[in-house]
Order: structure tokens, then C-alpha cells, then sequence
């Protein structure tokens, strides 16, 4: 089987998911590249996570083009490919439509970084993107919703790998990482920010983010080569 180690990783990205409550049915999807052989492991489209076995992963190339697989990717395939030749530091991608999170898109809002939890994992607000306009979503709209991420994330000169998520306004957040599991674990981790976020600006709609000088001690403390989190 082409890229088994890569399959089953993309599987159990997908299945992580729906474990944390994240996705409802066939929602949501997660792929993982394998940057050597420019190929993209993505699960298939409408398939119950119930039945998916890493044979049923969908091997395309940076194109979309199929390589190997007999089911039809992911409808958010142009998407993902997308964001692995732009972002080309990311090693895997993940789409869901959790609940807080996709409020947030829906709203147009960023999250804003209000706390230490959100500052451990995103280095700032984590963006959300212009809407589409009728022209893009009456025509190549997947591709269209990569590349208004990518926009966002150039205009605002943000490091897609500091910032691991990004929300698509009025649709959905997609997150990424390093591999699949990465992507996962970024993907759950927004929706617990954006669920705290929430909760507060409901409390207080004044809140304001935290300092710089503690979203720096909070993020370098887990992330760069001066990282002091967990075991050496």
C-alpha cells in the first residue's frame, strides 16, 4: 500500500476528530504530505469515520491529480493543496466545523488572544479571512478559500507555523502543524480557545488580550530553540 505510515497517520488525524467532538457525521477532513515525493494523503469525501481504514485514504499529488485510491478526496482537496504549496514549512492540514470556532468565522471575527492557553499555541490573534466574493464562490470557490488564507496570512505577515489555524468567515476554521497528529492536536486546542474567547467576551466585550511581554513568555516557553516546556 503506497505511503502506509502516512495513511494511517492522515486515519487517525481524521478519527482524533471525531473522538474530541469536533466534527458531526461526514463533516471535516485532515490530510498529511509527504514533502519528499510531493505526494498528499487526504481522507476520502462522505465517508462515515466509521468505516475508513487507512486503504481508503486518497493519494493525490500537489495538483490534485490522483495518484493512488479508489474513492473521490476530499471536496476541500484544492484547499489543502493550496496551503501545502504555499505554506511549504506545514506538514499536514485539518478542517473541521467545531462549534465555538465556527461561530467565531461565521461572526467575521478573529480570535483574539485573551488568555495563556490561547498564547501557548497561536503567537497572536488567530486571523479570520475577508469573505469571498460571488465571483470566487461561484467559481473555483475551494481554491478561492485557499487563497484568500494565504492572502491573510501575507498581509498581515503572519508565520503560518506560529499561527497554526486560521477561520474561513462565514464557513469554518482549518488549522495545520508539522504532521497529522500536530494538526489534530492544533485543531482541538483552537476550539477550547475559541470556546474560552467566547465565554469571555460574553462576560466582559471589553476584554482585552493579553500583554505582549506575557504572550512572548507564554509562546517561546513551548516553541523556538529556548523552549523550557516538557522533557529535554
Amino acid at each position: 500500500m503506497m505511503l502506509k505510515d502516512l495513511r494511517i497517520a492522515v486515519l487517525e488525524a481524521n478519527l482524533e476528530l471525531v473522538k474530541r467532538g469536533l466534527v458531526l457525521y461526514t463533516f471535516g477532513n485532515a490530510s498529511g504530505i509527504d514533502r519528499e515525493r510531493g505526494l498528499v494523503v487526504i481522507k476520502p469525501s462522505g465517508v462515515d469515520y466509521d468505516e475508513l481504514r487507512p486503504e481508503h485514504m486518497v493519494v493525490t499529488d500537489l495538483d490534485g491529480k490522483i495518484v493512488d485510491g479508489d474513492l473521490r478526496p476530499s471536496s476541500d482537496l484544492d484547499t489543502h493543496t493550496l496551503l501545502y504549496r504555499e505554506f511549504r514549512s506545514i506538514g499536514a492540514v485539518v478542517h473541521t466545523h467545531s462549534e465555538y470556532a465556527t461561530s467565531f468565522a461565521q461572526a467575521g471575527m478573529a480570535i483574539p488572544a485573551l488568555g495563556t492557553t490561547h498564547a501557548d499555541y497561536f503567537y497572536g490573534a488567530v486571523p479570520v479571512t475577508e469573505p469571498l466574493s460571488d465571483e470566487a464562490c461561484a467559481g473555483q470557490y475551494v481554491h478561492e478559500t485557499g487563497v484568500a488564507i494565504v492572502k491573510r496570512f501575507r498581509e498581515q505577515g503572519i508565520d503560518p507555523m506560529a499561527v497554526p489555524g486560521v477561520l474561513v468567515a462565514g464557513h469554518a476554521p482549518f488549522c495545520w502543524g508539522k504532521n497529522p497528529d500536530d494538526a489534530a492536536h492544533n485543531a482541538v486546542v483552537l476550539e477550547a480557545v475559541a470556546r474560552m474567547a467566547y465565554r469571555t467576551l460574553t462576560l466582559k466585550a471589553t476584554s482585552e488580550g493579553v500583554s505582549q511581554a506575557l504572550l512572548d513568555r507564554h509562546y517561546f516557553r513551548k516553541h523556538g530553540a529556548k523552549a523550557t516546556y516538557g522533557q529535554r
